[in-house]
């Protein structure tokens, strides 16, 4: 409804509201939170900015409803509606998985994600030409699927001429991150004026008084408050005194105004409240099925309260919240069923189950198993978090025990997948008393034990993890295993912060669980494969491990195994093979973005990298951590940034790997993980060894020694201490650190594998037997291709020939080194063959640093992207950006570059990764 008199004290609001639609007509997005308490002026501020903003801009706007929270998409359906006949221009599995949550397609459930990312789609295509101003009122209201996809798409808008406003009264953790603008009440003299305006009659001066402190600057309160008064409230004959909430006292000097309606008008006005569609036939065929007629709609309209159009609404929305709050329970019942009657089962079932769950007050089966069928639409639409409210009231309404107790457990399961550990916890305590099956105990403590970890992390998740997974065994061998693999990842990474005993304990029983069996499946493979690993070292565990991998690249996964995978990645880590490695990280990543599984893609995604940098494609590797940031800033995802860490490190930038370093060593000591600790110290060894700060590498390196159990980073940083204890002269701890590598290589006995002991075993010889060493390490890295080792080996060579005063031959070492370490991006490992270089009697050319550094990140992101060949599509699908943004950026690009064609970005980016001028770089 537009505002009657002028908004007083709203300029610096409506400024940057304005500021926001004006630069949407220059093609430029963004977004805003209003918040404030209801009536503070939200709604009157978005009827004032949609009115200013008609010229050249196409509105969208709707108001959310508390009705709907429970019901998945409802939010996103009501705004999206409009803008369907735009669907067939999405990208197609954008435009199933919108469809899907919508109900208008059978398919699996969606990926919040690609559902955001259609959304995102839609609005840049109702944009246009056009700048769009998107509205959602009341949207602390959205149900949670809505309102991540809205938050998701407001968070990635850029260059399409689109303004998100949401109004809402406290904002929202999923919200949180967005620009913020807080509605502040009137000041003064404002406030003043406002009360004039509402009662021009006049009011004594001491209730004006007291109203205006009361009000706070509230212009609804201070509008209707004066309303509810007597005339000798008003004449000044009676004190206003009320510990009420602001609200509540609104909402009641409301429902006095509508005191003197008839009975049937009452009615009729919760009617409408309770039907959030605002659909006028829906509410003409409730109306019969009550009994109410003509008088009562004639009497609710001229009371100011309902205003009915094309849609059924409220002159405010504490109207209608004030409407239900003050009705019986008994009224609210006899509404709800009468919406029931008149909601179509085929067009909108889960609505009507709704309603009438809501007019039940008796534990009614019939009722119970509408909702359940409600709660499995939901699922198929992407909404755990719906579902679980649907199996939460359905379990109020079950009359047996036995089914109560399942659909409770159903509910709770809901629950955890909607990421909610905490209500699942909290719902797992109604569970208690009822009468369960042994499956379902099972399960109970199953969920039990997951909830509790993901909400804690402590050092007792892996052990009531491991008992629910022993619990499950005779019950549910699938659910044993998955819950048994749970249990090992918990305690191998909780490693040396965990309890010590946890991994054997966790790895024994995994083995004695499935002594017996000789499963071809991947999943069982794995398990049994890591346990071997984790519990008898990397030669008792190759054969089941190599199966396991094997099953993995030829089976057709399901998505338990999906999940898992990267546990063979991390398989192949150990057992030193690249090809694996290589192979595994790129079928789970193409299976996930095929699949839209966006909560497996980021560690997938995180194993490709460290493929990628094995490979000696820092560029690619560095696309890969775009692309795991972009989830991050979308998903929220808690995976630390182990790739940038890395990079850095390679790169030989120090500033930035030690505060990546200091992040991800506070989070691993916060979350009890040893391996961040581990990943921190081997990519700190590996930035000073490639900078020849060698005492420091020592240092680092020292502190995996206790841990080469734990293979992973800590076996691999045996190299790293083995090369810098022999440039500082220790020559014991070198020798000492060789001993343990050789343990975790020999067995193994792949070209990775003894091409690293080789390198080390070089380094704690000399002369002739050290070269042979290097030749023979050398030529199996590159069997294996991997050229970064290649070069490091290069490098060390030539400082040994170096040191035998061979400087020719060992020109022809470093020569290759620094071209090989320079192509891969090891700026700090060229360095270092650049100064041996010049001992050995050669000079290099400084390259300097060009336009390519003045790009931003987003148009780097973009930069990396296209130099692998991507499309702008592709790009935007990527980094969950518009094709219409990333075009935008590609411009940028070119122009920032002086380049015209993408064939050029290798060359025109490569600049970016050297070393900074007056930082010693080649």
């Amino acid at each position: 409804m537009t505002e009657t008199v002028p908004l007083r004290g709203r300029r610096r609001e409506l400024s940057e509201l304005d500021a926001l639609i004006n630069r949407a007509r220059a093609g430029h997005s963004g977004a805003v939170v209003l918040s404030g308490e209801a009536g503070v002026g939200k709604s009157a501020l978005l009827d004032h900015v949609a009115t200013r903003a008609t010229a050249h801009v196409r509105i969208e706007r709707i108001a959310a409803f508390e009705s709907e929270m429970e019901l998945a998409y409802a939010g996103l359906q009501q705004l999206c509606g409009p803008l369907m006949g735009s669907a067939k221009h999405l990208p197609a599995p954008q435009r199933e998985a919108i469809e899907a949550s919508f109900g208008l397609r059978e398919a699996s459930a969606p990926s919040p994600f690609l559902v955001g990312l259609a959304l995102l789609g839609l609005l840049t295509e109702a944009a246009g030409d056009r700048a769009l101003l998107c509205v959602v009122d009341d949207a602390q209201w959205l149900d949670e699927a809505s309102a991540r996809a809205v938050a998701f798409a407001a968070r990635r808008l850029d260059v399409e001429g689109i303004v998100i406003v949401l109004a809402m009264r406290t904002v929202g953790e999923v919200f949180a991150g967005l620009p913020q603008l807080a509605v502040q009440g009137l000041g003064h003299d404002d406030a003043s004026e406002l009360l004039r305006l509402a009662m021009p009659g006049g009011l004594d001066r001491r209730v004006r008084d007291q109203l205006i402190a009361e009000a706070r600057g509230n212009p609804l309160a201070l509008r209707e408050l004066p309303r509810a008064l007597s005339p000798a409230e008003i004449a000044g004959g009676f004190s206003l005194t009320s510990s009420m909430p602001l609200e509540h006292r609104i909402e009641q000097s409301l429902m006095v105004q509508l005191k003197p309606l008839p009975e049937p008008a009452h009615l009729l006005l919760l009617l409408a409240a309770s039907d959030p569609t605002g659909d006028p036939e829906l509410l003409w065929r409730a109306s019969a099925v009550l009994g109410l007629g003509h008088e009562a709609f004639d009497a609710a309209k001229d009371s100011d309260a309902l205003v009915v159009g094309t849609r059924v609404g409220f002159r405010h929305p504490l109207v209608r919240s004030a409407v239900y709050r003050a009705a019986s329970p008994e009224d609210r019942r006899r509404v709800h069923g009468a919406l029931a009657d008149v909601t179509s089962m085929d067009h909108d079932p889960d609505r009507r189950a709704w309603h009438r769950a809501s007019a039940t007050l008796r534990p009614d089966e019939k009722v119970a198993a509408g909702l359940e069928r409600s709660a499995v639409r939901a699922r198929t639409r992407g909404g755990a978090a719906a579902a679980g409210a649907f199996l939460e009231r359905a379990a109020e309404l079950t009359p047996s025990p036995v089914d109560r107790g399942q659909r409770l457990i159903a509910a709770v399961e809901a629950k955890h997948d909607a990421g909610a550990p905490a209500a699942a916890l909290h719902l797992l305590d109604t569970v208690r008393g009822l009468p369960l099956t042994a499956l379902q105990e099972a399960r109970v403590a199953r969920l039990r034990a997951r909830a509790g970890y993901a909400l804690r992390r402590d050092s007792s998740g892996p052990q009531l993890l491991l008992a629910a997974a022993q619990g499950l065994e005779d019950l549910d061998p699938v659910l044993a295993r998955d819950t048994y693999i749970e249990a090992l990842a918990a305690a191998i990474y909780g490693g040396r912060l965990g309890d010590a005993e946890q991994v054997a304990a966790v790895s024994n029983a995994i083995l004695e669980a499935t002594a017996a069996e000789d499963s071809d499946s991947a999943r069982d493979l794995i398990l049994r494969g890591q346990a071997l690993l984790a519990a008898k070292g990397q030669e008792a565990a190759i054969e089941t491990l190599r199966r396991a991998q094997h099953a993995f690249l030829e089976q057709a996964p399901d998505a338990l195994e999906l999940h898992w995978m990267w546990f063979a990645s991390r398989a192949a880590q150990d057992l030193w093979d690249a090809r694996a490695l290589r192979a595994l990280a790129d079928r789970q990543v193409e299976l996930a973005r095929a699949d839209g599984v966006v909560t497996v893609l980021p560690i997938a995604l995180s194993l490709l990298m460290l493929a990628q940098t094995v490979d000696g494609d820092l560029d690619a590797a560095e696309t890969s951590c775009d692309e795991i940031d972009a989830i991050k800033d979308v998903t929220g995802h808690p995976l630390p940034q182990y790739g940038r860490l890395f990079l850095a490190a390679y790169r030989g930038k120090e500033q930035e790997t030690e505060r990546w370093s200091a992040q991800i060593r506070a989070d691993a000591q916060a979350r009890g993980e040893g391996y961040g600790l581990s990943a921190v110290n081997f990519a700190e060894a590996i930035l000073y060894n490639g900078l020849g700060h060698f005492a420091k590498a020592v240092d680092r390196g020292s502190r995996e020694l206790p841990y080469t159990h734990e293979l992973s980073h800590a076996m691999r940083s045996l190299l790293e201490l083995v090369e810098a204890a022999a440039h500082t002269g220790e020559q014991a701890l070198a020798e000492l650190a060789f001993e343990k590598l050789e343990s975790v290589t020999r067995p193994v006995g792949t070209n990775w594998a003894l091409a690293v002991l080789a390198m080390a075993d070089a380094q704690v010889h000399e002369g002739d037997a050290a070269e042979a060493l290097y030749r023979k390490a050398i030529e199996r890295f590159e069997r294996e291709r991997i050229p970064i080792m290649v070069g490091r080996c290069c490098l060390l060579y030539g400082e040994e020939l170096n040191r035998q005063g061979r400087h020719a031959q060992a020109r022809e070492q470093l020569r290759r080194a620094h071209e090989t370490l320079s192509g891969c991006g090891l700026n700090g490992f060229a360095q270092r063959a650049a100064q041996e270089l010049r001992v050995s009697g050669e000079t290099l050319r400084v390259r300097a640093r060009g336009s390519a550094a003045q790009l931003t990140n987003q148009e780097l992101n973009v930069a990396r992207l296209a130099r692998e060949g991507l499309t702008n599509r592709d790009i935007g699908a990527r980094l969950f950006i518009s094709s219409h943004t990333a075009e935008y950026h590609m411009r940028k690009v070119f122009t920032k570059l002086g380049i015209k064609r993408r064939t050029e970005l290798r060359t025109a980016l490569a600049e970016l990764d050297l070393p900074a001028p007056g930082g010693g770089g080649v």
